[in-house]
């Protein structure tokens, strides 16, 4: 069995290091926030090149608190994609906010910003592009429609850690970047986590506020805020992690780069301009007859993934929003067809071959 992520090879390669960080949070009891928190906040904003990094318990809480934190509330809309993962709006909502959803590029599969001014109203507060699959967003174009209407930009950095935009790391483009450290994460802890980033202190200091029931000081609550605290055993693996990272993220670049030469002229990937660093937490294809490859696939014992096979605006509990099929044409066509195949630091040149040697049967025995 090839499996889709394999988070106990990535263990077992830095078990000493991490088991002899986990036991000095134990010794120490400083298990929620704490010194390896700090520590790691600061490694962290270094390697994203912001002033502030701010641990908070999950990527959800971290686009939460962002919003909040640069004054999204009721009444306001903040212009989001619908193909992400569901807590992209669910955040947005969770401030109050309308969700306003535009299409994707059926190239990028990142938002298009050439759609992004006709949605703009009086309401707009924010965009919040999304970094999907580890590839950054159009930030260029994005920034300027910003900068011009007066409204401010969080990235969803959730799956793109250590992806660049023309040289600038993402969360350090817009207001703020959000990060996720969910375990299958470029990043991951072992358990949940995530962090904000930016170099705005008045954004830091809210966050920080946030995260902790809205206090600065203990039992002086200035601000109504949530139990949203990165715990110190996370921020401890995260530290261990951070060394390792860019050679991880390198490999991932390595696997995807073989996966390119062998797959990039039988069947759709994502396009990647000369000018982002892709960092792939996923590495997808498209065809049309996606359920059968996958099915195919599985039946070699090869597993893979769908991110995502139902878009934002036609989940159930989104129906509020207004939105039909047909909406979103390009969201909804990629949502159909596209497949994530196995992609991690330590898969072996020898199991992609595997798995290409199954696609390439399968498309030339449809083929026939």
């Amino acid at each position: 069995m090839i499996p889709f992520v394999d988070l106990r090879a990535q263990y077992l390669s830095i078990k000493p290091e991490v088991d002899a960080a986990v036991l000095k949070v134990l010794d120490s009891t400083q298990f929620v926030l704490g010194p390896e928190v700090k520590a790691f906040e600061e490694m962290f904003s270094a390697y994203c090149q912001t002033r502030e990094a701010i641990g908070v318990n999950t990527g959800t809480s971290a686009l939460h608190l962002a919003l909040l934190a640069i004054g999204v509330g009721p009444g306001d809309e903040v212009i989001t994609t619908p193909f992400t993962f569901i807590a992209t709006v669910s955040a947005i909502v969770y401030t109050g906010a309308r969700p306003v959803l535009v299409d994707i590029d059926p190239a990028t599969l990142t938002i298009d910003p050439a759609l992004i001014e006709a949605a703009i109203t009086s309401r707009t507060k924010a965009i919040l592009p999304v970094h999907l699959y580890g590839q950054p967003a159009e930030m260029d174009a994005i920034m300027d429609i910003a900068k011009r209407h007066g409204i401010a930009v969080i990235e969803d950095a959730a799956q793109a850690h250590g992806a660049e935009y023309r040289g600038r790391r993402v969360g350090s483009i817009g207001d703020a970047g959000c990060f996720s450290f969910y375990p299958g994460k470029n990043l991951g802890a072992y358990g949940e986590g995530g962090a904000v980033t930016t170099d705005a202190p008045e954004i830091a200091r809210k966050v920080r506020m946030l995260r902790d029931w809205g206090a600065e000081r203990k039992y002086l609550h200035e601000l109504k805020g949530f139990n949203f605290r990165l715990e110190g055993v996370q921020g401890a693996v995260l530290k261990v992690k951070m060394s390792h990272i860019e050679r991880w993220t390198e490999a991932r670049r390595g696997c995807a780069a073989y996966y390119d030469r062998r797959l990039a002229a039988l069947v759709r990937t994502q396009s990647v301009p000369a000018h982002v660093r892709h960092v792939y937490h996923i590495y997808a294809i498209r065809h049309p007859h996606r359920d059968a490859l996958q099915a195919a696939l599985q039946a070699k014992g090869i597993a893979t993934g769908i991110h995502y096979p139902v878009p934002v605006h036609l989940q159930p509990c989104f129906a509020d929003l207004g939105y039909g099929a047909g909406a979103f044409p390009h969201a909804e066509g990629a949502a159909k067809e596209v497949l994530s195949l196995p992609l991690y630091p330590e898969l072996e040149t020898s199991a992609q071959d595997v798995v290409m040697a199954a696609l390439e049967d399968w498309l030339a025995k449809r083929a026939a």
